[in-house]
């Protein structure tokens, strides 16, 4: 306990349910009806597993945050990953440091379990730098009228292969005992792609989406789509295609098509260079949002050896980082990409090579593929050789992208 009197701690299941969502719906000034409805399922396996933590002045919380234990694909491998979410303090106790000191005991418990990544959707952005979290890519929303997707461009004739003209698999819907499917199905799509920034559920997550009333699914051996309307059935939502073959995302497309002539507009949340841009028949859609997520590496060497890299690219170059929140990060490191796989060594021996600087934000940003270039002017990175900024770049080139909300 702090000398003002707040305690973080981890939810408890005999702490006050409703005092909780009092505290979320305060916070953040709307009606917590997800976080109600979600809480036998969702949230109390969270904080039975110790994933809820709370701050309180005496009895009232005055705060609280939880993780998800999440899979986030780069460059076609899983990383284990904390999914921070719900992250409140009561407007009363806004300006005292309670939020600092809570994400940093949440945290704490995070590298504890051997997470080497974090990624959270920021309220407000400078806070979450302040604990080395930086922005890494977007969720992006694309919209385009239904019509649109009544027929597909076919594929290119001069290939010798189908080009995705071939027999298209047959679907059946999926429910809550398909969880298991699903992520299988998802994860190999992601890893076909070699996709950076998407991420997998566990099957309790992903059982409890499949339940929801309003939403419909359909998967096959090699694809998933969910959707769910609104506006009445003017619109079509749909929370992104995952597709291992071409056959397979033309056929869960369909599905979304033969809504064509009752829906007006589908939207949908697509990676920025979605296959959906090649395959429509106009150039009628358009990006209309892209909410940026943010990335925190809590295990450096943990988090470069889980990472995919390019085969093709070989590196051998000496960092230094400086991590103050996290400081098993901080020191001399030999970073080294090879075969797809890299490996970050802790070094004392000095090289001719003078050793590119990074803090914890730099390092966040360039594991989520931003240029050397712009971290150099931004003033996330410093120093080092230039010649191989161009190694770098090419190394952790990624364009990363989220299908989910969390």
């Amino acid at each position: 306990m702090a000398d003002d009197g707040v305690t973080i701690r981890p939810l408890r299941t005999d702490d006050d349910y409703d005092a909780q969502m009092d505290l979320a719906e305060r916070a953040f000034g709307v009606k917590a009806a997800d976080e109600r409805a979600a809480w036998p399922e969702r949230i109390t396996p969270l904080i039975e597993g110790g994933a809820y933590f709370g701050a309180f002045a005496g009895e009232r919380p005055a705060g609280a945050a939880l993780f998800y234990d999440m899979r986030q694909w780069w460059c076609g491998r899983a990383v284990p990953m904390a999914g921070v979410s719900g992250v409140k303090i009561a407007p009363e106790d806004q300006g005292r440091g309670i939020g600092r000191r809570m994400m940093s005991a949440l945290l704490d418990e995070i590298a504890a379990r051997g997470f080497p990544l974090s990624a959270l959707y920021p309220a407000t952005v400078a806070f979450y730098r302040t604990l080395g979290w930086e922005l890494a890519g977007g969720r992006y929303t694309a919209v385009l009228p239904a019509r649109s997707l009544r027929s597909f461009v076919p594929g290119d004739a001069a290939l010798d292969e189908a080009g995705g003209d071939g027999p298209l698999p047959s679907l059946r819907r999926a429910g809550p005992d398909d969880a298991a499917a699903v992520i299988d199905v998802t994860g190999r799509a992601h890893e076909a792609a070699r996709d950076c920034g998407p991420v997998t559920f566990d099957v309790t997550t992903t059982a409890f989406r499949l339940r929801k009333p309003d939403t419909y699914a359909y998967l096959c051996d090699d694809g998933f789509v969910a959707y769910w309307w609104e506006n009445g059935n003017d619109d079509l939502f749909i929370p992104g295609i995952r597709a291992v073959s071409a056959q397979a995302l033309r056929s869960l497309w369909s599905v979304i098509a033969s809504h064509a002539t009752i829906a007006e507009t589908v939207r949908a949340w697509t990676g920025p260079v979605d296959p959906l841009w090649w395959l429509a028949q106009e150039e009628d859609g358009k990006m209309d949002r892209r909410w940026m997520w943010m990335l925190r590496v809590v295990d450096a060497p943990g988090a470069i050896a889980a990472r995919g890299f390019p085969s093709a690219v070989t590196l051998h170059v000496p960092l230094i980082i400086s991590d103050q929140i996290r400081p098993a990060n901080s020191g001399s490191w030999m970073l080294s990409v090879a075969d797809g796989k890299g490996q970050l060594a802790a070094t004392t021996a000095g090289t001719s090579v003078v050793p590119l600087r990074l803090g914890a934000r730099g390092l966040a940003a360039l594991y989520a593929g931003t240029p050397l270039a712009s971290l150099r002017l931004a003033g996330l990175a410093a120093h080092g050789d230039r010649d191989t900024d161009a190694a770098l770049d090419a190394a952790f080139a990624a364009n990363p992208y989220m299908l989910d909300g969390f």
